[in-house]
């Protein structure tokens, strides 16, 4: 648990991240820069260092003011990364809304000192130092008095000692842990104590909500709710890329690079026979040769070639792909490893207009974004293996992934996430061993384009959830037992409704989810009734959904007088194909919806 804690603290200025509140010693009119931390801004922090002394492997500073506070640790500067981790492996891990309060005590308990340290009580008003005598780990209070000499910086000249003891009397010196900075000690002892109560506080200062308790109870606390406030509240984090494309080079000439840890005459003549010279050449061809797949891939420019040879290549940064190359492995994929180290977020990050990527196994370690994301662009994958550790591939709005013949396995979260206004064609996969297979986003809300998906023959086996997840508004559900209830109503009083009076679009519907599902008839009588049911399952609810989004796009219109002709849904081009996947041994089944 220490380790795993402290492993990943960052104490370069790349580490510092800015917080949506302010919660510093000084109020300052503009937000802190990117490399600030929590309290470290240039009125508040008279020195901040980061000590080599052996024991603590935390850094402090001295926050300013004319009390001389004592070096407070400095815990703000975490990466997404070290939250994230924290939040889902440690403190949360799989709870619901009403456990986390539990969970949360309970990874206290594990960590926490109950007494013998001391600590800043930090409030608008005033800073005092106390020492900690016990803690409540249910209640997240600790037990303290004033520390002795007593220091105390506050706002209010009034705020005496009498004061403060009178109200402290009426806390009964229980105060909330995120209330308190720990003070600095080199020995390492508290260090542990430190990163708690930071996760703590930042978890009820930027991520819980009084709400929370009253949603519904049924789903995953941490993917519903945590990672998507993290990302927003914590970094207002932005996913979209901004590598720039170099274009074609100035001499207009094409490059193939090769990159090989050491190159023998054998290979080198089997490339020539294979590869480098399979055809006679029109024009001479320049061929740089590269020892790691990393320093290839920064090396090009649009339409550039990278072969990787044979081999296990270690990688500690990530594969920024702008221009339109191919990156393909020379052999088996088994043989041609690229094995990412170090801590970021994203492994092979692409916005080319045409990337083809084949024959490599990609091995991720430490990344939250995921082993591979297209922003935009076109990005084919064929013949590979994908090792995930979180999220594997994210398909953003207006990209277009291809995946054929490939395998992909590991992730925490979903295999491949699918995004609104992208284009997902997957072949002849196996995606199997995540925690959910697909995981398809809402797309009804009217700003958002219906994603187009494509899946054949792929073996979707062994996730913990579902095989395929659709993510969907509450309001969606709510909408439909909406209008129920008005036909019902409307029923009764003998009005016609607009339900009555759409039985040829309803017809549209009922024949557009026979003509998607119509090559399933034939699956559906055979033996394998129960892997190809799911094919027709999701096939009918994406169908629906984007009926429906089409439906409330057309009331929004009618409300403002707007009157639309009505779609023909059969003229419209098919947006999905789901034919010959099998679902096998997936924890919840093959399909299901994720409300939010």
């Amino acid at each position: 648990m220490a380790d795993g804690l402290l492993g990943g603290v960052g104490l370069g200025s790349q580490a510092m991240i800015p917080q949506p509140e302010c919660t510093g010693w000084a109020v300052e009119e503009e937000p802190a820069p990117l490399e600030k931390g929590l309290f470290q801004d240039e009125d508040s922090c008279s020195d901040c260092s980061n000590h080599d002394k052996p024991g603590s492997s935390l850094p402090s500073f001295v926050p300013s003011g004319k009390t001389h506070f004592p070096e407070i640790f400095q815990t703000s500067q975490l990466l997404f990364y070290e939250r994230f981790k924290a939040y889902q492996d440690y403190i949360l891990a799989d709870c619901k809304a009403s456990e986390v309060r539990e969970f949360t005590a309970e990874f206290l308990e594990k960590v926490l000192e109950p007494s013998g340290w001391r600590a800043v009580w930090h409030t608008n008003v005033f800073e005092v130092l106390v020492e900690v005598t016990d803690v409540d780990f249910a209640a997240l209070k600790a037990a303290v008095r004033l520390a002795d000499p007593y220091l105390c910086e506050s706002q209010v000249s009034s705020f005496t000692l009498e004061c403060m003891n009178e109200l402290l009397n009426l806390k009964e010196h229980r105060l909330p842990l995120q209330e308190l900075w720990v003070v600095f000690d080199d020995s390492g002892v508290f260090d542990q104590t430190a990163l708690a109560i930071e996760h703590v506080r930042f978890f009820y200062q930027n991520i819980w909500r009084s709400w929370d308790e009253e949603e519904e109870d049924e789903y995953d606390y941490f993917v519903r709710c945590v990672e998507p406030r993290l990302r927003l509240y914590v970094f207002g984090y932005q996913k979209n890329s901004n590598i720039q494309a170099k274009g074609i080079r100035p001499n207009g000439q094409k490059v193939m690079h090769v990159v090989s840890s050491t190159m023998m005459t054998g290979l080198l003549r089997s490339l020539l026979r294979d590869r480098l010279c399979q055809e006679p050449c029109k024009e001479e061809t320049e061929i740089q040769f590269h020892s790691d797949p990393l320093s290839a891939i920064n090396a090009c420019y649009e339409g550039d070639t990278v072969i990787v040879c044979p081999g296990h290549y270690m990688v500690h940064g990530t594969f920024a792909i702008a221009d339109s190359i191919e990156l393909e492995g020379y052999g088996l994929p088994d043989d041609i490893v690229i094995e990412k180290r170090g801590k970021g977020d994203t492994f092979v990050d692409c916005t080319g207009v045409d990337i083809k990527i084949s024959g490599i196994k990609f091995i991720q370690h430490d990344a939250v974004e995921g082993i591979l994301i297209i922003h935009r662009g076109k990005t084919t994958l064929e013949n590979c293996v994908l090792q995930c550790e979180t999220t594997g591939v994210t398909v953003r709005t207006s990209a277009e992934f291809l995946m054929k013949n490939s395998d992909l396995y590991g992730a925490k979260g979903a295999g491949i996430e699918i995004y609104p206004g992208s284009k997902c064609t997957l072949s002849d996969n196996e995606i199997h061993h995540c925690k959910e297979g697909i995981l398809i986003k809402d797309f009804l809300d009217e700003h958002y384009d219906i994603p187009k998906i494509s899946m054949v023959n792929n073996v979707i086996h062994n996730n913990e959830g579902y095989g395929v997840v659709l993510v969907k508004p509450t309001i969606f559900s709510d909408l439909q037992e909406n209008v129920q209830d008005e036909i019902e109503e409307n029923r009764a009083l003998k009005i016609p409704t607009s339900e009555e009076a759409g039985t040829a679009e309803r017809v549209d519907l009922e024949e557009l989810i026979q003509c998607a599902t119509g090559k399933m008839e034939l699956y559906a009588r055979s033996s394998l009734s129960e892997q190809v049911e799911g094919n027709c399952e999701i096939v009918n609810e994406l169908v629906a959904a984007s009926t429906q989004k089409g439906q409330m796009k057309k009331k929004r219109l009618s409300e403002l007088g707007i009157t639309q002709a009505d779609d023909n849904l059969m003229s419209q081009e098919m947006f999905v194909s789901i034919v010959g996947n099998q679902f096998k041994w997936n924890g919840k089944g093959s399909f299901g919806t994720f409300l939010f």
